[in-house]
């Protein structure tokens, strides 16, 4: 028998007394407002009365209370179970913005665990959090809120992933470094096209331009694609500014090719059937032989970009444990083992010596290694008008490179509020905003707003870099 009744719809769990957690505090889930779920007791284990289920619906929630007796910065904690494999959840603090939380598996012996979930910026007074099914099916039992400790130095050092880099190539990496951690962030934008707009229209020039060796891919050119991003990017270096380059990989081979898959979405793992780990373990093979090919096309465009003497801050087989795009569906193992021969092929054989290279994955299994990565990066897209400072994100990625490695935003929907940054201590060494109407329009970033962020003076844009390349 339960010892209590299940909950209906928008009922409140308890009667308790607001927690106050000026000082740290568990707040017990099952005293918050209900939204389309209700109070379980099985798996034990638990603490308090009982632990929230039936995270099924989108907009299934529960919702906590509690209070602050100051505006601080507070860690957060949920304890929950996952035994149905890795879930998310989405958190929301007093009704704004959502951020994503990973739930890692737990097994039905072990069902409990605790997951990291950032720091929030508490409210004087009363404050709430809500989570939001988004993958659903797990339990929320608790949630730990303590006060934030002062952030610690950065540990980042100089020292680069590539063997006697370029002088050029490590001056760049100076100079991101030496206004790590200072309060600064550096701006961003995708394409040529963009920038031009934005110069136009806010009356400043970012300091990176973030560029694509996507229509370069051979199973693009195959189809009559070309494209003048490297002449953009050796335009934008003569100009003083920063290079960023991504790879929207087209698959080698095996694309779908269909009116749903069309061979211009062969980045997409459903455009394709190249199976990355029988590839890899199959050196001899036709497919194999082509994956080389295409790493030595870039590698050629890169070599261009180095004999131009343009540093590259390198992002290759980004957003991988997404598994959206094929480098990443056949998961870490067979990824990161891409990385690895990708780097190998770049550096050793082709002695490219310009390359920064910009891990893009937050998971701890999808990491390539200390050894090989020289910046973190988070690609972020909350819902439209939510400018707060990923603040989950940027703790994830300092716990991942253990505060060894920049963090960065090496794409993003909606540009971070510098005054957010400033209030949880995110230091993010750079944004580059994407393209299209993530710029040019209002919908994700108003006029105003982007007036008010490239005129911030924390914010280092095309005319505050100085002469970097000499440093």
């Amino acid at each position: 028998m339960r010892p209590f009744p299940l909950l209906a719809l928008g009922s409140l769990a308890s009667a308790a007394a607001v927690v106050d957690v000026t000082n740290g505090a568990k707040v017990e889930a099952e005293t918050g407002i209900l939204n389309g779920v209700t109070i379980g007791d099985n798996p034990g284990g638990f603490s308090g009365s009982g632990f929230v289920q039936g995270f099924d619906a989108a907009t299934d929630s529960v919702t906590i209370t509690f209070q602050s007796a100051k505006q601080a910065l507070y860690d957060v904690v949920i304890q929950y179970a996952s035994t149905s494999g890795e879930k998310q959840t989405t958190m929301s603090l007093n009704d704004s913005g959502g951020s994503g939380i990973v739930l890692a598996a737990t097994s039905e012996e072990s069902p409990w665990a605790n997951a990291t979930a950032g720091q929030v910026l508490l409210n004087a007074g009363t404050n709430t959090i809500t989570f939001t099914s988004n993958w659903g099916w797990y339990f929320i039992d608790a949630v730990y809120i303590s006060p934030s400790a002062a952030p610690a130095k950065h540990q980042v050092t100089s020292k680069l992933s590539t063997p006697n880099p370029l002088p050029i190539t490590q001056a760049l990496f100076n100079k991101l470094l030496s206004n790590y951690g200072n309060g600064s962030i550096f701006s961003g934008q995708s394409e040529a096209a963009e920038i031009a707009w934005l110069e136009e229209n806010v009356g400043k020039t970012p300091a990176i331009i973030g560029l694509d060796f996507m229509d370069y891919s051979p199973s693009r050119v195959e189809h009559g694609t070309s494209s003048h991003e490297v002449e953009d990017g050796i335009a934008f270096s003569n100009r003083n500014g920063i290079v960023a380059f991504q790879w929207h990989w087209n698959a080698p081979s095996h694309l779908i090719d269909s009116a749903a898959e069309p061979w211009y979405s062969g980045f997409y793992t459903a455009a394709t059937t190249f199976n990355l780990t029988t590839v890899l373990a199959n050196p001899s093979s036709e497919d194999y032989a082509l994956l080389i090919r295409d790493l030595d096309t870039i590698a050629a465009l890169l070599l261009r970009l180095q004999a131009a003497d343009v540093p590259v801050l390198w992002r290759p087989l980004h957003e991988a444990e997404g598994g959206w795009f094929w480098w990443g569906a056949q998961g870490p193992e067979a990824c990161v083992a891409l990385y690895r021969l990708m780097f190998d092929r770049f550096v050793n054989h082709h002695q490219l010596r310009n390359l920064i290279w910009v891990w893009n994955s937050v998971a701890t299994a999808w990491y390539p290694g200390d050894d090989i990565v020289d910046i973190l990066g988070y690609d972020s897209y909350p819902p439209a008008g939510d400018h707060g400072a990923v603040s989950v994100q940027y703790q994830a990625l300092i716990t991942l490179g253990k505060d060894k490695k920049m963090v960065t935003l090496p794409e993003v929907g909606n540009i971070p509020d510098p005054d957010q940054l400033e209030l949880y201590h995110a230091d993010w060494s750079y944004f580059v905003t994407w393209n299209g109407a993530y710029i040019n329009t209002d919908e994700f970033n108003s006029l105003d707003f982007k007036k008010k962020v490239f005129n911030d003076p924390s914010v280092i844009n095309l005319s505050d870099l100085g002469n970097w390349k000499s440093n």
